[in-house]
C-alpha cells in the first residue's frame, strides 16, 4: 500500500522499475532505522559491480543471497555443531545453529532497529569457516597447519577467505566490507557483557585483522557495526541452552544439575535461557552505541557457559574417537601434500577440488593452504569417506568390453 502511494513506475504493471523501488527503501531506512544502524547503500566492496545498481535488492540482500546459495553454505548440512559422530537426528548440527543464530540476531535486530538484512548475512555466513569436526577439528588442523609452515588455523579467518577467495572457483563472492567484518569477529567463545563497534574500518584494515587474528587467535577484534555486534552476541544466545538440550538427551548432565544461580536467573530449558537472554540484551542496549547485558545476566551467563565447558564440552564421553579423528587429519593432510607434489590427477583434491580452479587462486596459493583449504570445506561424512577410500583397499571397478 505504500509504496502505491508514491509516484514510481512499480506500481505500474506494465511498466516495472524495480531500481525505483531499491532506492525507495533506501530512502525509507533513513526514517525507519535507528541512526546507529548501518544503511544498505553503505555497503562497501573490495570490486564495483555496476549491475548492483539496478533490480530490486538492496545490497546486504544481495550478501544474504550469494551467501546462501554458496557451496559452503550447502555444506553446513554435515558439520559438527558440539557432538560428532552420534546417531542421533535430534541433536543440533551447525545448520540448525547457523539457522536459530540468523532468527535470534535478527529479532534483536528488529526490536533496536538495526539493518536486518546485514545481521542476516553475517548470521548466515559466521560459522561458514569450521572444519571436520568442529572445535576439534580446528585444533587438529591449527597444529598441522603450524607444522608445516602455516599460520594458525581459525575458523573466523577461515570463513572470510572461503567467502572471499574461494568460492566461486577462486572468484570469490566480492561481499561487502560490513559482512566480512562480521564473519571475522563473531567469536562466540570469548564472554562480554558489552561490545561497541569499531566504526569505519577499510579493507586493508580488515586484512591487517585477518593476519593478526591468524597469529594469535586469542586476540579480541571489534567489529565495524552494531549489527555485527549483535550477531557476536547472539553467537552465544544460540548456543548455551541448545547444548544444554543436547546433553540432557544424551544423557551427559541432568537439568538439576544446572547451577542454582543461573536457573534462577536465566531459568532451566533453553527456551527460556533464550527468552530471558534477548530480553535483557535488548533492555540494556536500547538507545545506545553498544550491544550489551546486564551485570546480573552477564554474570550468570559466564557461569552457566563454564558449567557447559566442564560438563559437556570436556566430558570425556564424547571424546572417545578423538585420537582417531587427530590421526586422519594427518593422513589426509599428508596424502594430499604428496597428491600435490608428484601431480596425482586422479586424487580427489584434483578431481573435486582443484578442477576448474581460477589461476588466481593457484597461483597465489602454497601447497598448504591448498590442501588446509580442501580439508577444511569438508563436511564430517566427507572426510571419513575420503580417509576410507585412502586408507582401506578398494575393489577394482567391473571391466565391461
Amino acid at each position: 500500500m505504500g509504496l502505491c502511494r508514491v509516484n514510481l513506475n512499480p506500481c505500474n504493471a506494465m511498466n516495472p522499475d524495480t531500481s525505483q523501488l531499491r532506492k525507495l527503501l533506501d530512502e525509507r531506512e533513513r526514517d525507519r532505522l535507528s541512526p546507529l544502524a548501518t544503511r544498505s547503500y553503505e555497503a562497501i566492496r573490495e570490486q564495483p559491480e555496476v549491475e548492483l545498481e539496478t533490480g530490486h535488492r538492496q545490497w546486504f540482500s544481495v550478501d544474504a543471497d550469494r551467501i546462501l546459495h554458496s557451496r559452503a553454505y550447502t555444506r553446513y548440512i554435515d558439520k559438527t555443531q558440539v557432538f560428532s559422530l552420534v546417531p542421533n537426528d535430534h541433536i543440533t548440527h551447525r545448520v540448525l545453529h547457523v539457522q536459530i543464530v540468523s532468527k535470534v540476531s535478527r529479532t534483536i535486530g528488529r526490536l533496536l532497529r538495526l539493518n536486518e538484512d546485514l545481521i542476516e548475512a553475517i548470521a548466515l555466513g559466521h560459522d561458514i569457516g569450521h572444519p571436520p569436526f568442529g572445535h576439534d577439528g580446528e585444533r587438529y588442523l591449527s597444529r598441522i597447519c603450524r607444522a608445516h609452515g602455516l599460520s594458525n588455523f581459525v575458523h573466523s579467518v577461515q570463513g572470510v577467505h572461503f567467502l572471499r577467495t574461494v568460492e566461486r572457483k577462486g572468484k570469490g563472492w566480492n561481499l561487502s566490507l560490513q559482512v566480512l567484518d562480521g564473519i571475522l569477529c563473531h567469536d562466540g567463545e570469548t564472554h562480554l557483557r558489552s561490545l561497541s563497534p569499531l566504526r569505519g574500518k577499510t579493507f586493508a584494515q580488515l586484512n591487517r585483522e585477518m593476519q593478526k587474528k591468524a597469529a594469535d587467535p586469542e586476540i579480541q577484534i571489534v567489529p565495524t557495526t552494531l549489527e555485527a555486534c549483535v550477531v557476536r552476541l547472539s553467537d552465544v544466545i544460540s548456543y548455551v541452552g541448545r547444548d544444554i538440550e543436547d546433553a540432557i538427551r544424551l544423557n551427559l548432565i541432568q537439568r538439576n544439575e544446572i547451577p542454582k544461580g543461573c536457573r534462577t536467573v536465566l531459568g532451566d530449558t533453553n527456551g527460556t535461557i533464550m527468552y530471558r537472554l534477548v530480553e535483557d540484551l535488548v533492555q540494556s542496549s536500547l538507545g545506545r552505541d553498544e550491544i550489551a547485558f546486564s551485570e546480573e545476566v552477564a554474570d550468570a551467563l559466564r557461569k552457566i557457559k563454564a558449567f557447559n565447558m566442564e560438563r559437556i564440552y570436556r566430558n570425556p564421553l564424547i571424546k572417545t574417537e578423538s585420537a582417531k579423528i587427530e590421526r586422519l587429519y594427518g593422513i589426509l593432510f599428508e596424502q594430499f601434500l604428496e597428491d600435490l607434489a608428484v601431480g596425482r590427477e586422479e586424487s580427489v583434491i584434483f578431481r573435486e577440488y582443484l578442477e576448474g580452479m581460477s589461476p588466481v587462486y593457484t597461483d597465489t596459493h602454497s601447497p598448504g593452504e591448498i590442501v588446509r583449504d580442501f580439508i577444511a570445506g569438508m563436511t564430517d561424512a566427507y572426510f571419513l569417506r575420503t580417509a576410507n577410500s585412502i586408507l582401506i583397499p578398494q575393489p577394482y571397478p567391473p571391466r565391461f568390453s
